[in-house]
């Protein structure tokens, strides 16, 4: 059984994480992975979503304002362990209805080429390709997702 915790980017079991999808991504990305890491920094995001099972983390993903309207999905991982057992599709839910609960009607992502599970996760929930916005207009390994939550 999956349990969420809800809970911002100081907590560890995020920040273990998070340095497990960093090296993970340093090796898919390659030569883009500095470019990338730049905009991918975990400090004061208030809104955190962990996975569990048996106590131990093994998924997380957050959520950060991107306007007026819209969150941004940030820093989504499952862990090794806890692939193949619907989490990522769990945890993405979870921060959509964290961010209908705070008043935004979309939530918007980018994600890299080279990740083919993540472009399928996405596709799977319902998001829907857009171009590519801030950072990533113009950046050929980006696509960019929306959906409209609200």
């Amino acid at each position: 059984m999956i349990q969420l915790l809800r809970t911002n980017s100081e907590h560890s079991d995020f920040i273990a994480l998070v340095r497990a999808l960093d090296a993970y991504l340093a090796v898919t990305d390659g030569d883009e992975h500095a470019f990338y890491n730049q905009y991918n920094k975990i400090d004061m995001i208030k809104h955190v979503v962990l996975a569990y099972e048996n106590d131990v983390a093994i998924g997380c993903g957050a959520i950060k304002a991107f306007g007026d309207d819209a969150m941004e999905v940030k820093r989504m991982f499952v862990a090794e362990a806890g692939r193949n057992k619907g989490v990522a599709s769990t945890l993405l839910k979870e921060l959509e209805i964290w961010a209908a609960e705070l008043g935004f009607q979309r939530c918007v992502l980018e994600t890299g080429k080279r990740q083919a599970e993540a472009i399928a996760l996405y596709k799977k929930n319902g998001y829907q390709i857009i171009e590519n916005y801030g950072q990533y207009i113009g950046v050929a390994n980006s696509v960019c997702f929306e959906k409209v939550i609200g």
